[in-house]
């Protein structure tokens, strides 16, 4: 029994100093990896200092790169706008200053004209639809002159022509009719007054045009007499002034005649639209039995 308890104590004595022996192996390890680890994350900040400053110089590189990418790209364009204005003043020289003028006045002319029109014509345009249902509850209530004062405070043509028609009420209906047609004439007139001008200058600019290039060549060919020979030099160059009093005669045609193709386009809507109200106002006073 002795020796039995004896060995128990001696195997827990070697137990007990092999377990002190091996903890105290593994704290200067882990002292060791602590201290290696501090290390590397002082190594690890010291690398990320020193890259902030690589970082902060290669953002001003770029910034520097953009800002001269820029300046480069405003320069082309103000380089551009200024070699096109100086071609277009150099091939208006070229073209005989003389016919390239008289085409030019023609341009801007019909350019006056065009906008006047389209301002009138804006001007006249109103809602219909809004203009005859407040004249229709002007005459349901049996208020005339109500629905005339509506007409004298309203703009175009239409609020004019049922004006007329709504004056002569007293003389019955087929009165009204008649004025309603004669005077939407006098507003159509009105309405065209100007129009027969720039499709004149639409003909106009390309005629002076070709006069200028007919002008052109026969002083080419006179050159070419006096000299006795011809020259190539002589032929081209006159020939390419010559054709750019057409070309410029070309483009005043095309850009008026869009202008006048639009003024044309809203007449014809504000002559349908007088049509139709016209209608709607004999209408209106047929059903409140406002004209007889």
């Amino acid at each position: 029994m002795k020796k039995i308890v004896s060995s128990l104590v001696v195997a827990g004595m070697l137990t007990f100093s092999f377990s002190n022996f091996t903890n105290a192996q593994e704290e200067p390890a882990a002292e060791g990896d602590s201290t290696e680890m501090a290390e590397g994350m002082e190594a690890d900040s010291g690398a990320v200092e020193n890259t902030e400053p690589v970082e902060e110089t290669d953002l001003e590189a770029q910034e520097e790169v953009v800002s001269t990418t820029d300046d480069a790209a405003e320069e082309e364009s103000t380089d551009e706008e200024a070699g096109f204005t100086s071609t277009l003043k150099k091939k208006f020289i070229e073209g005989d200053p003389f016919w390239m003028g008289i085409v030019l006045i023609a341009l801007i002319i019909g350019i006056a004209l065009c906008i006047e029109r389209i301002v009138y014509l804006n001007l006249s345009s109103i809602n219909t639809k809004k203009f005859i249902a407040a004249i229709e509850d002007a005459l349901a209530s049996g208020g005339v002159e109500e629905a005339k004062e509506i007409c004298r405070n309203t703009r175009g043509p239409i609020a004019s022509i049922f004006y007329q028609g709504l004056s002569r009420t007293d003389e019955g209906l087929e009165a009204v009719e008649k004025t309603v047609v004669a005077y939407g004439g006098v507003q159509m007139g009105l309405l065209e007054k100007g129009v027969s001008w720039i499709s004149l200058f639409i003909a106009l600019a390309p005629m002076l045009g070709f006069m200028g290039t007919v002008i052109g060549m026969i002083q080419a060919f006179e050159k070419i007499v006096e000299d006795g020979q011809v020259s190539p030099i002589t032929v081209a160059g006159g020939i390419q002034v010559a054709l750019l009093t057409t070309v410029f005669g070309l483009i005043s045609a095309i850009i008026l005649q869009i202008f006048y193709n639009y003024i044309v386009s809203k007449v014809d809507g504000i002559v349908n639209e007088m049509e139709n109200a016209s209608i709607t106002l004999v209408d209106m006073m047929i059903k409140y039995k406002i004209a007889k």
